[in-house]
């Protein structure tokens, strides 16, 4: 669907559910960490033939077990193998879901400040002869301190 005016509230009951239901999520996932920069960057990522690379030794582990030393837990590997796959699908509905958020912010936010600069013009031009908005005017003007004068196109 092409983006149009948004014109939508959200109660705060819905709010408080939508709250809610991001905690549940972070209760069922109690194991997530949060890496520094520096894990981050020591870290082995996973691209899509690092993923079939992962889903293929995982497959031998299972398979030949026999060719494997003694302590290494192919068990774990399986479990992680999982995981990743399980965790990936996550995140892509969630990462579908950010996205889709942060574009709605992105218009709200555009079309809330067109609104309000459309007010700021109207206190501006209604300051000058009416008491009492001088003040109000100013404090919008605050929003502009420093941006220098911007030159008008013909």
């Amino acid at each position: 669907m092409a983006y149009q005016n948004i014109s939508q509230t959200v109660s705060e009951d819905e709010i408080k559910k939508i709250k809610q239901a991001i905690e549940s999520i972070s209760t069922a996932l109690p194991f997530l960490v949060a890496l520094t920069t520096d894990e981050k960057k020591s870290l082995v990522k996973l691209g899509s033939k690092s993923v079939d690379f992962v889903k293929d030794c995982n497959n031998v582990a299972q398979n030949y077990p026999q060719i494997l030393p003694s302590g290494f837990d192919a068990n774990e590997l399986a479990k992680d193998s999982k995981l990743f796959e399980q965790l990936s699908e996550l995140r892509l509905l969630l990462n579908t879901l950010n996205e889709k958020l942060n574009d709605t912010t992105t218009a709200v936010g555009n079309e809330a400040m067109k609104a309000s600069l459309t007010v700021y013009e109207y206190v501006k031009t209604a300051a000058k002869s009416q008491a009492g908005l001088k003040t109000v005017s100013e404090q919008l003007q605050q929003r502009f301190k420093g941006q220098g004068k911007t030159k008008k196109t013909t």
